[in-house]
């Protein structure tokens, strides 16, 4: 039992456990509660009739979800997923501090080694630069692909809106002119 209770079987933590796994354990846990949340609150954000128009199209709860909440859901799951990642990939230098061997512990050795600690540095952002661009890049593509038939730019003003800038264009062109009609 933790916290000094009986101990029925004893081992050593660092036998049992190696450090990518504590790692990987640790980054999982961090980002699973994140990714809970998001992938609750896309699924939530399609709204309730689109399933019920699908089930009253005759369709089982697997092609309701497959073919009508999930393609709907995933327009608002993939752009937090994929800043999930990209903090992720950031969040990886963490692991240096158990000593896991990640880009900033190798930069930490060889720094100890020559001294030159602004220089390595320099490159390992530039590694992260270039990871979190094509990471970026492949999101926004995703993203673009999901969001397809979403009207997305400056706000249509809706149908009595448009009704009514088109009423009074229509009465600016009926307006008579200032200049007699000659007959």
């Amino acid at each position: 039992m933790p916290f000094g209770g009986p101990e029925i079987v004893g081992a050593s933590t660092n036998s049992v456990l190696s450090l990518w796994a504590v790692a990987i354990i640790g980054l999982t846990l961090n980002e699973s509660a994140y990714m809970a949340e998001i992938v609750r609150g896309g699924l939530l954000s399609v709204p309730k009739h689109q399933g019920e128009a699908a089930v009253a199209l005759g369709m089982n709860r697997w092609q309701n979800f497959s073919r009508v909440i999930l393609p709907q859901a995933l327009r608002v799951i993939v752009p937090p997923t994929g800043n999930q990642v990209i903090g992720m990939l950031k969040h990886s230098s963490l692991v240096s501090i158990i000593a896991l061997s990640d880009l900033l512990y190798s930069a930490q050795l060889i720094y100890s080694q020559n001294f030159r600690t602004i220089p390595l540095l320099v490159v390992i952002s530039i590694w992260y630069l270039v990871c979190t661009t094509v990471l970026s890049y492949a999101q926004s593509h995703i993203e673009r692909h999901y969001g397809r038939g979403v009207h997305v730019g400056p706000h249509r003003p809706g149908g009595l809106a448009r009704l009514r800038s088109l009423g009074s264009r229509l009465s600016q062109r009926s307006q008579p002119n200032d200049h007699p009609n000659p007959a």
